[in-house]
């Protein structure tokens, strides 16, 4: 063999092993996955309930795993910035992200084209309900006087909770329609989120407030606010004396503010089933049910498929409700 052919030879034996090795690397990568860091990307800012719920959700993950799970916040864009993050990592298992109600919202108002379908579900995890607080010593004692109040009434009462277009907007168009009003027989106030809007509340600057009841709980402890109904499909076991819609009204109507675990699209096989087992491991501990529960967030599970479905649910419903109110620009 002469020289040059030898030395062909050894470079063409070095590459073909590298690439052996490689592929070998690859496929022990996937099987023993994770082996490095996982990001979790939360489309919301540090300390908010999104952020406490996914800080949770990592460190059962990581001590499940073995390797770190590292909570990034990715907040602006009303939620875009973040769950574009999620949606447009590479899809290897080491970007996953915490999604919220928001994606199947965002698409309705025009700020983005990411939907539900845009991701690989994992689990849900979280929903809260609203409630339909109001003041005190409001004359309504029950929700089925207020309903009758505001059928009798129509453009009189003011709500708020959110921004224009938020869950808890969303929330009260929802429940105006399925007693045959129109979407604004209650005018919407927008407001920084369902705390300043319970202060003014209880200020009596405004008769409604459409929120989750732990987010009106310290009005309500305090009796500055009653809490009429929740729009579940069950009672809050942590406020059993509120009735849902369904009870005292007979509507079926409910929604909720809600977060779960996705992927990129495209998440190989078993990088889903590793991840999926390793979720219903952490909603099942304890540490994950006390903390939600000592924070008053409700607890709901959904596989992949299940929580594939509840979001195609709940972005028809969205778009229903956003054109009711004249807020769906798609």
């Amino acid at each position: 063999m002469s020289r040059i052919s030898r030395r062909s030879f050894m470079a063409t034996a070095a590459a073909t092993g590298a690439t052996a090795g490689l592929g070998l690397r690859a496929a022990g990568a996937q099987e023993t996955y994770p082996n490095r860091p996982v990001t979790l990307v939360v489309p919301w800012g540090a300390g908010g309930g999104t952020d406490a719920t996914a800080r949770i959700v990592a460190s059962l993950l990581e001590r499940d795993l073995g390797q770190p799970f590292n909570v990034v916040n990715r907040t602006g864009g009303s939620g875009v910035v973040g769950h574009s993050a999620i949606a447009t990592a590479a899809p290897d298992g080491y970007t996953i992200g915490m999604i919220t109600v928001e994606i199947s919202m965002m698409h309705w108002q025009g700020l983005t084209e990411l939907d539900p379908k845009s991701y690989t579900p994992l689990a849900l995890m979280n929903s809260d309900p609203p409630g339909v607080q109001v003041k005190g010593d409001a004359p309504w004692k029950t929700v089925k006087e207020l309903a009758d109040h505001i059928k009798a009434n129509p453009g009189k009462l003011k709500a708020s909770g959110t921004g224009q277009g938020g869950i808890w907007h969303l929330a009260l168009v929802g429940w105006l329609k399925a007693m045959g009003l129109d979407a604004n027989a209650v005018p919407w106030v927008p407001s920084n989120g369902a705390a300043p809007a319970m202060q003014d509340l209880a200020a009596g600057g405004l008769d409604i407030v459409t929120c989750s009841v732990p987010e009106g709980r310290a009005m309500i402890d305090a009796g500055k606010a009653r809490s009429l109904a929740i729009m579940a499909p069950a009672r809050n076991p942590q406020f059993p004396d509120v009735p849902t819609l369904k009870e005292a009204l007979g509507i079926d109507f409910t929604i909720g503010a809600w977060r779960g675990i996705a992927g990129p699209k495209g998440l190989p096989q078993p990088v889903q089933a590793r991840l999926v087992a390793a979720l219903d491991k952490a909603y099942k501990s304890a540490e994950f049910q006390d903390f939600m529960k000592n924070r008053g967030f409700g607890t709901v599970w959904a596989d992949p498929q299940a929580f594939a479905k509840f979001m195609a649910e709940g972005d028809a419903q969205m778009g229903e409700s956003m054109k009711a109110a004249g807020l769906a620009k798609t």
